[in-house]
């Protein structure tokens, strides 16, 4: 398989994995555009919002909003869902500790997408997992910490800082990728297949943070919806209108 993993940076401000496994809720009520929520007023970089609300920073629950801007008004364009947060609950982004199982708060970009399913048509670049595709994130490994790789490897060196992403089932069906502490440094393919960084990630951080299908259970920081849901968000996600997750608690 020929595979493209290119990384969409967007300049955004953050305002305030390490995935896991996730529990299924269904769609609620629509939202009324007299409904949009202020602070989308404060985002100037971006026209498409996903907009995840927690009522505390202990809660496991939160609800996901869609929004985009028409003009110079904010409509919701999907049903609000309710969606599985980290088993930590939430944390302000700057602060998150890796195995915390807390979700970050904050604003980000998504940079791009994959799935054990095939493309639902999103405008993201998508990858197809097969076997050989993994996340890395080993504190021992910095310059893999927080990659999308691609090689034919045994990774048992890495112990559980390793995620072999066809294996995940039904919560990696559908993915979209938060640039939360992704390495800011360029990234190349070693001889060995293996992708590098030149300047690592935070370490201390976590990574794999992702949006995507949830499975039952809470995450260890991801925001996981109903596959229906997912689908809908990667099939409308633009990156020309640099899309960002904004995760917030509301209290």
């Amino acid at each position: 398989m020929n595979k493209k993993w290119r990384a969409l940076r967007v300049p955004i401000i953050v305002v305030s994995t390490v995935t896991s496994t996730i529990i299924l809720v269904g769609l609620v009520s629509p939202v009324s555009s007299q409904a949009t929520p202020a602070l989308l007023d404060e985002i100037t970089d971006s026209n498409q919002v996903v907009l995840v609300s927690a009522d505390s920073w202990q809660s496991t629950v939160g609800t996901v909003q869609v929004f985009e801007r028409n003009k110079n008004s904010w409509q919701a364009t999907q049903k609000s869902v309710q969606a599985i947060l980290g088993y930590g609950g939430l944390v302000p982004g700057n602060n998150r500790k890796q195995g915390t199982g807390k979700t970050p708060t904050g604003t980000y970009a998504f940079t791009s997408a994959f799935g054990i399913k095939s493309d639902p048509g999103t405008k993201l670049n998508y990858v197809k997992v097969d076997k050989n595709d993994a996340w890395t994130y080993n504190p021992k490994f910095p310059s893999t910490y927080n990659i999308f790789q691609t090689a034919n490897k045994d990774w048992a060196s890495y112990g559980n800082y390793v995620e072999m992403l066809s294996t995940y089932r039904k919560q990696y069906n559908y993915v979209a990728v938060v640039d939360f502490n992704l390495p800011p440094g360029k990234i190349t393919q070693g001889a060995n297949g293996i992708n590098r960084t030149d300047q690592s990630a935070n370490t201390g951080q976590g990574g794999g943070i992702f949006l995507h299908v949830s499975n039952g259970t809470k995450t260890a920081g991801c925001v996981a919806v109903p596959e229906k849901a997912m689908k809908a968000i990667l099939e409308w996600l633009d990156p020309d209108e640099n899309p960002v997750i904004v995760i917030q608690v509301e209290s």
